[in-house]
């Protein structure tokens, strides 16, 4: 939900959800109270009693009890004068809180409430009175807030009579009070209620985020990525915290590659420190050799400077391999891709090292399943130093005796298939998962003959996939191993 909908919903929320709880709370305190009132006073109909008609209610309470007097009254008047009559009618008027005064001339000749006489002074003249048909009443306020309805008449010996009704309405009024106090506390609930939910709506869906945004951007001042941002939603702060947890991920991620790149670095930097160091040590000592006057005859004099001029060689490829892993890492290596007729290259490749091979007593065999015009697209520089550096590899690793090296071209339908297999000590199978990977070295000793910058594999890996080629190897240990990658087929689509 957006940020907009939601302050939409609030401001709805604020001004429509009080007036429909006051309004519905009101109804049923209402009803609550009018029940205590109804109770009270007999009552049966209550819909109106706060309305402007009120005091009309409370006169309904009575109107049986008139009617029933003005029967009397034009029968005979003089029921009035028994005393009897009077307290059942008086018993009857208090189950609606209401008694009877009875005046004849000028004194007082019923009271059925103890009140009646603090009352009768104020009680209206004879001549005020009304028939029960007419509604008219008295109120009366003071300490004794009293409905009078008055009904006038003649005793039978002449004397002028007046029946009052009083119906104590000092009753209701705390009851309406009451009411009112009770709507007044539940509209104050009802908008405290209705704040507090939207605060705590508004508090999850927005000043939560933003807090846990806060202690985010903190770690990361603090340079702690290793946490995360949990929040759901589709809101706009909701947004910008998913937003931030991948930018947090992304800052993560570069922190573990800068600190994988800064120990490949050291890795390397310790391997070609220790390979340099050994022919640095031989070049040295046979420098020191001919300088003393050991290589006293020109044959040794001329092994001495082979010796050196070899350990020389090895430096180079060490710096070399040094300095193309610097542009793989940077993506920089320098290719020149042209069509290269496979069987020529790789025939001329095969005579090339076969006489390197040879002088270090290790065969080479040869052969070429493709036909004449196999081409692909490479790199001819880059892909003899693929070969050379698996070669260098197989030869590094020799343990026999008669060490063969065989070189197989296959066609692979729309590749070309390059094998290169030894006889070699071959690779253990928990080492050949990783032999591409930069640095690793299936040979921790690092002595003369098997040292190694431990990148040359992955160089291989590398400029074989620039190629759009794949490498993989096979190995059986004390057997040898097998080197195989392809590389795709150059074929000409005719422009339709």
């Amino acid at each position: 939900m957006k940020l907009k909908t939601k302050l939409a919903i609030s401001f709805l929320s604020i001004v429509l959800a009080p007036i429909l709880l006051i309004g519905v709370s009101v109804r049923v305190m209402e009803r609550f109270q009018l029940g205590a009132l109804q109770e009270l006073y007999g009552l049966e109909d209550t819909e109106s009693f706060f309305s402007s008609d009120s005091l009309q209610l409370f006169r309904a309470l009575t109107q049986s009890m008139r009617e029933e007097v003005e029967d009397i009254l034009g029968e005979d008047a003089s029921a009035l004068e028994d005393a009897s009559y009077l307290d059942s009618l008086n018993r009857r008027l208090q189950s609606k809180n209401s008694y009877l005064i009875v005046r004849k001339q000028d004194a007082l000749l019923y009271s059925g409430n103890a009140a009646g006489e603090a009352l009768y002074s104020r009680l209206p003249e004879y001549g005020s009175g009304a028939s029960a048909a007419n509604e008219e009443s008295l109120y009366l306020g003071g300490e004794i807030q009293s409905l009078v309805s008055q009904q006038d008449f003649l005793f039978p010996d002449g004397s002028q009579g007046s029946l009052f009704i009083v119906t104590n309405v000092g009753l209701a009024l705390p009851q309406v009070r009451s009411v009112v106090m009770d709507m007044v506390y539940l509209i104050i609930v009802v908008l405290v209620l209705t704040a507090l939910f939207l605060t705590i709506w508004l508090y999850g869906s927005i000043l939560r985020p933003l807090g846990t945004l806060k202690k985010a951007t903190r770690e990361i001042k603090n340079g702690n990525l290793d946490f995360s941002i949990d929040v759901s939603g589709k809101d706009e702060i909701s947004e910008l915290c998913m937003d931030f947890e991948e930018m947090r991920i992304r800052l993560k991620e570069n922190a573990e590659e800068k600190m994988q790149y800064d120990s490949e670095n050291k890795v390397l930097i310790s391997n070609i420190s220790h390979d340099l160091k050994t022919p640095i040590t031989a070049i040295k000592g046979y420098v020191e050799g001919i300088l003393d006057g050991v290589a006293s005859s020109p044959e040794k004099l001329d092994k001495y400077v082979r010796t050196i001029y070899n350990k020389a060689n090895d430096m180079d490829k060490l710096i070399d391999e040094l300095t193309l892993y610097s542009k793989i890492d940077t993506n920089r290596i320098p290719y020149n891709f042209t069509k290269i007729k496979v069987n020529d290259y790789f025939s001329d490749c095969a005579e090339e090292l076969g006489v390197e091979l040879e002088a270090r007593g290790i065969q080479l065999t040869y052969y070429n399943y493709l036909t004449e015009d196999v081409t692909v697209i490479g790199d001819t520089e880059q892909l003899k130093r693929v070969i050379n550096n698996i070669i260098s590899n197989s030869v590094k690793y020799m343990d026999k005796k008669k060490g063969i090296i065989n070189l197989r071209i296959r066609d692979a339908g729309d590749f070309v298939q390059v094998e290169i297999e030894d006889n070699g000590r071959g690779i253990s199978v928990k080492d050949l998962p990783y032999i591409f990977d930069r640095f690793y070295r299936t040979d921790a000793s690092r002595n003369s003959s098997t040292g190694g910058s431990g990148i040359g594999l992955s160089i291989v890996k590398k400029i074989i996939e620039d190629h759009g080629g794949r490498i993989w190897a096979t190995s059986k240990e004390k057997t040898g191993t097998i080197m195989h990658f392809v590389l795709r087929k150059y074929q000409e689509v005719p422009i339709q």
